[in-house]
């Protein structure tokens, strides 16, 4: 730019000294203004190369905003395209739960139908065992009132079943003492299984293969049917017993089961014949010789029992209701 200034000068010096004054004014003048417009340029050209400056720093600012902003696009395409595969990856991971869960709900919704099928079952089943709980618990009512009845029953049976067994005691001791004279003379009582045996051995009552009773024995049997006569709850038995000896005579009795037989009734008929005692209550039989007492003793095999027990009709009546 200096250059071009000096050259300007030279050229207008040579024409001064070329041209007249006139020129010379004209050309200084002219010199004089493109003094002030290259001033001015110069000028224009300081401010301009200020603004160049200024414009290179907010360029230099700008590169570097720009190289930071690249980084960070950089960094910011990475991070998308991290995102978008972490995006699809919960994409990818989205639509398998959905599979699994559409899965799983139509598992569940089967596994509730049959859930609700065994629920319904159940529920049946339940109503039936109630109804079979109900039906045992009236089972268990009317048992309950089958069992107070039986055990009221039992109470009135084991009352009864005292009452027999006191009365049979009081009935023991009577005969006992109504026949104690014979006590060792060949009559016994005992009682036994609720029962009284009075026991007459053959001795007392009957001579040999006889079915006539003798004197001693017939007082015995009429204080015995004595004791007897008034008493309506019972049962008496005679039975009579023989030894083992085969009897041989061609009449009556023919055998022991004849001669056992005969005896017995023998007993009843003077019972009956010389006491008021009830004949109904009264049974003859005849054991022939197959109840032995005592198999090496004959005389105690040969004998009448009377056998007196309370007449349980009652007490059976009362069991089977």
């Amino acid at each position: 730019m200096k250059v071009k200034f000096l050259l300007f000068i030279a050229v207008g010096m040579f024409a001064i000294s070329c041209v007249p004054l006139k020129k010379y004014n004209d050309v200084a003048e002219k010199a004089h203004l493109c003094e002030e417009e290259l001033n001015g340029i110069r000028d224009k050209a300081i401010s301009y190369e200020h603004k160049a400056n200024e414009l290179e720093s907010q360029y230099n600012l700008l590169v570097n905003d720009a190289t930071k902003l690249k980084q960070d696009t950089t960094d910011l395409g990475e991070r998308l395209r991290l995102m978008k595969t972490q995006y699809q990856k919960m994409v990818d991971q989205n639509m398998f739960y959905e599979k699994r869960i559409e899965h799983d709900r139509a598992t569940v919704a089967k596994s509730a139908g049959s859930m609700q099928a065994e629920m319904d079952s159940k529920s049946i089943e339940l109503q039936r065992k109630q109804d079979e709980l109900k039906e045992l618990e009236e089972e268990l009512y009317q048992k309950q009132k089958l069992l107070i009845e039986r055990e009221k029953r039992v109470s009135e049976l084991e009352e009864m079943i005292q009452r027999k067994d006191e009365a049979v005691k009081l009935l023991k001791k009577k005969i006992a003492d109504a026949l104690l004279s014979y006590k060792n003379r060949g009559l016994s009582v005992e009682e036994r299984n609720g029962k009284i045996y009075v026991s007459l051995e053959a001795k007392l009552l009957f001579k040999t293969g006889s079915t006539f009773v003798e004197a001693e024995g017939k007082k015995a049997i009429i204080d015995l049917a004595k004791v007897l006569e008034n008493e309506k709850e019972l049962e008496v038995i005679v039975e009579g017993h023989t030894d083992s000896d085969k009897l041989t005579s061609p009449n009556h009795p023919k055998n022991n089961w004849e001669l056992s037989v005969l005896r017995a009734t023998s007993v009843v008929e003077i019972m009956t014949a010389n006491t008021i005692i009830n004949p109904s209550i009264l049974m003859a039989a005849g054991r022939s010789e197959y109840h032995p007492l005592d198999p090496s003793d004959k005389a105690k095999n040969r004998r009448i029992d009377i056998i007196i027990s309370p007449n349980l009709n009652p007490l059976f009546e009362l069991i089977s209701k």
